[in-house]
């Protein structure tokens, strides 16, 4: 039976030090909602991992489907069930278009593996230096709002580069799907259509699947995708999979490659604290709802949670290309907003991030799940990748209000898009003193009044 929680207390668990370790069935309770479409959704974007390790790691599919479990443990178990982080968990979704810019810079393979280990190895440094000095506020104060959105922009224009190159393969599958993804979540006049019908806002909450279901029916039809639906169950191939990219087995990068890697893990690190400032700010307003649970945020243990989830993914099993992050925005939206709905529809909010996770961890070994899943692997990136564009453009026009500092963010974006980090942020910094600067010190002085 599970613990009762008290009346405007935290939810019972295991307490170390900055901690929580909390049981699914001891600690908190299961919740069928939850269950059906976390389950469904977090298998199908879990696929996205492997096509991108399949892409630039060069790993055959068969042995790319162990990162999906691998993940799994990293990006649940570790914060959500040890470390008892309030957060729904997810990847680093907007910065995925320029780290994947970044890796096409390098050879396919062993290189762009190196790439990506140097690139986790300095955001994971930086993530343990803020929560040992615990500057990280101090230093989101330091970049200038307009460099912030240039970086968005950055990553809005690379994932749209990406996706447009990828329409000569699928002419008709993915227009399709991408006009139903945008239609379900941004849509003005379904949007109001759904808060006065069930069937519609159900349909809104589950896009992702909706999506990959209409790839299912128009990809057949229009000849651009096929399925081999098989039955049994399927292990994943971890040891091979450990073998190809594990840095104990096919060594560490050089150091010329951290040097190039740094600029990028510090856009990185800031689309990481606009995650956590947003995650938070999610939660207690659902606290100022929710009376009955204490929900607790600490900026420093999630730093420590995150350095403790990419580092030791690389060390158990190389590099993950969408890299951890602090919340899967989406679900952790749509997850708040149930909790607010009241108690009785879910008791705790981690409630909600246990049972959306777990049981992913049985559908990846069904080989009907794994087959139906293969020739979609393309498809979930792409949705993944323009959704990330789309979010991220609208995020970066609202960040900037005058006619300089919009053409600055997008000027600043393309050069990062096109040119890579290290360019975008020299010309970013310079570009900003010519232009945005208020004072500069030691050239503008306070003009002097006369005496009379």
């Amino acid at each position: 039976m599970v613990m009762k929680r008290e009346d405007g207390a935290v939810q019972p668990g295991i307490r170390w030090g900055k901690f929580t370790t909390r049981i699914p069935g001891i600690h908190v309770n299961f919740s069928l909602p939850e269950i059906i479409q976390g389950g469904l959704l977090t298998t199908a974007t879990g696929g996205v991992v492997a096509a991108l390790t399949m892409k630039f790691f060069q790993v055959p599919f068969e042995v790319a489907w162990a990162v999906v479990l691998i993940q799994l443990f990293w990006l649940w178990v570790v914060p959500t069930v040890i470390c008892g982080e309030p957060y729904a968990p997810g990847w680093l979704t907007p910065a995925l278009p320029l780290v994947m810019a970044f890796l096409g810079t390098f050879e396919a393979g062993v290189p762009a593996i190196h790439a990506m280990m140097a690139v986790t190895i300095c955001v994971s440094a930086i993530f343990l230096f803020f929560a040992v000095t615990g500057l990280s506020r101090r230093f989101f104060q330091w970049v200038p709002v307009e460099l912030r959105a240039a970086i968005i922009f950055g990553g809005s224009i690379a994932a749209f580069n990406a996706e447009f190159s990828r329409l000569a393969t699928m002419p008709i599958t993915l227009p399709i799907v991408w006009a139903v993804v945008f239609l379900l979540m941004f849509s003005l006049w379904f949007t109001k259509a759904k808060q006065t019908n069930k069937a519609l806002n159900l349909l809104g909450s589950m896009a992702l699947l909706v999506g990959f279901l209409v790839a299912a029916v128009v990809g057949p039809l229009s000849g651009e995708l096929s399925f081999d639906i098989q039955m049994g169950w399927h292990i994943p191939q971890i040891t091979a999979y450990i073998k190809a990219v594990s840095p104990f087995f096919v060594g560490w990068p050089e150091m010329s490659v951290y040097l190039k890697a740094f600029p990028l893990a510090l856009m990185i690190y800031i689309f990481i604290f606009g995650d956590l400032v947003l995650g938070s700010t999610l939660l207690e307003q659902a606290g100022e709802v929710r009376k009955d649970e204490k929900i607790e945020v600490d900026n420093t243990k999630s730093h420590i949670i995150l350095f403790i989830r990419n580092m030791g993914h690389l060390l158990m099993a190389g590099p993950f290309i969408p890299l951890h992050g602090p919340i899967w925005t989406g679900v952790h939206v749509f997850l708040t907003e149930r909790y607010k709905s009241g108690r009785k529809n879910m008791d705790s909010i981690f409630s909600g991030t246990f049972n959306w996770y777990w049981p992913a961890f049985i559908l990846i070994f069904l080989v009907p799940v794994v087959t139906f899943m293969k020739p979609l692997l393309a498809v979930a990136l792409s949705i993944t990748l323009i959704l990330t564009g789309f979010a991220c453009a609208y995020v970066a026009i609202s960040m900037v209000k005058t006619p300089a500092a919009q053409g600055y963010a997008f000027f600043v974006g393309m050069v990062i898009a096109k040119f890579g980090p290290a360019w975008g942020m020299g010309v970013g910094i310079g570009l900003y003193i010519l232009l945005l600067a208020q004072k500069i010190p030691g050239v503008f002085k306070k003009p002097q009044t006369e005496e009379i």
